[in-house]
């Protein structure tokens, strides 16, 4: 009895998979790129040769620490009774389908000759960890094994970090011109303005060039304006109508200001300047109404635009962009309402139709959308 249950007890205690796979995965291919390695790498010692070029190519590259980790990896099994091999398998630069399809072409290479039937997956992230289900697909999967770099918390590792990156705004010129360049102008303008004593002229034109660099790069102008260079149909598109936009919305605040019965204003409101001149409510709310057509005009012209960009790349975000037109149109009775609520003092009940009525119709068109992006989405997956 006692010989049955040490059997039995030695039975359970040996390893259910016998033959196991480690896999590093290096999906846009630092191995590769970097250190002239050519994937797939079979074998402790060829791993270990692997993870030292690209170390020593790259100090900072995880994926040299990746490699030893799955090293450390296959000893462990091996120590544990394990048939075990480590490999390192690559995509491309790119990532996406073809490093996909090439790192299932390695790993099906290796099993061509070594037959596992389990595999550990080693990673630095959850870039290489989306390779997985397709490997599940050639292997079983038996563990994920992530490797987390420890770095040293101390104040002098803090004080290298914010130095490396103060090295960067001030050598790289993809930073610098920004957060180098914009404050170098401000300063010497401002400089300059106080040595001749126009410090308030100065300010002013300080505020709008610091003001005007925020909302280009808020609103990638810069971006926009070099896609100008080799333009696209709907790069075309979109500055197109972003300049359109922008006139068309200039045009409604002089027709704003257009729309202001001057006779109703006081002469001393007049000589006071605009902004004791909104302080009334008649004329805020004419302002508004007569500003509000091109307004709307204009945003919608910029939505548009960027509608029909999208639709000409195939995006689904042209569906956001349906649904931003239609929420632009639902409050225009509700704003327009307000307009008439400043300027004839009308009821704030009033409000509550056009709001209902354009949340309603917000609502349904939502709904009507969303529903068919799930759909088309659906179609896209069945058809994969």
């Amino acid at each position: 009895m006692s010989l049955n249950n040490s059997k039995l007890e030695k039975d359970v205690q040996a390893p259910i998979t016998s033959r196991l796979l480690v896999i590093c995965v290096d999906r846009d291919n630092d191995v590769g790129d970097k250190a002239g390695v050519v994937t797939p790498v079979v074998g402790r010692n060829a791993c270990i040769e692997a993870a030292q070029k690209l170390a020593l190519e790259d100090p900072e590259d995880a994926d040299a620490n990746s490699i030893f980790f799955a090293v450390k990896t296959y000893e462990d099994l091996a120590r544990k009774g394990y048939q075990a091999e480590v490999i390192v398998v690559a995509g491309v630069e790119d990532r996406g389908v073809q490093a996909d399809e090439k790192i299932v072409r390695e790993v099906k290479s290796v099993l061509a000759s070594f037959s596992a039937n389990g595999a550990v997956i080693v990673s630095d992230g959850e870039d290489d960890e989306s390779v997985i289900p397709i490997i599940q697909n050639v292997i079983p999967i038996v563990s994920v094994q992530r490797v987390v770099m420890k770095v040293s918390r101390s104040v002098e590792y803090s004080y290298a970090v914010f130095g490396k990156y103060l090295k960067m705004i001030a050598y790289d010129s993809k930073y610098s011109k920004f957060f180098l360049g914009v404050p170098g102008i401000l300063l010497v303008i401002g400089g300059i303005g106080t040595i001749f004593g126009y410090t308030q002229e100065i300010f002013a034109v300080l505020v709008s060039i610091l003001g005007g660099a925020f909302l280009i790069r808020a609103f990638d102008v810069d971006r926009a304006l070099t896609n100008l260079s080799k333009p696209t149909p709907a790069s075309l598109i979109r500055t197109f109508t972003f300049v359109t936009g922008i006139i068309i919305g200039l045009a409604g605040i002089l027709s704003g200001f257009s729309a202001i019965h001057t006779n109703i204003l006081d002469p001393q409101i007049l000589d006071s300047g605009i902004p004791n001149l909104f302080a009334d409510r008649v004329v805020l709310g004419e302002f508004i109404a007569g500003a509000l057509p091109f307004l709307w005009m204009g945003t919608g012209s910029v939505f548009g635009g960027i509608l029909l960009s999208h639709w000409l790349k195939g995006s689904l975000r042209q569906i956001t962009d349906i649904l931003r037109l239609i929420v632009l149109v639902s409050l225009y009775p509700t704003v327009y309402q307000f307009t008439n609520l400043l300027i004839y003092d009308e009821s704030s009940f009033t409000l509550i139709p056009p709001f209902l009525a354009g949340l309603l119709i917000t609502l349904i068109s939502a709904t009507f959308l969303f529903r068919k992006y799930r759909k088309k989405k659906g179609g896209e997956v069945l058809t994969e």
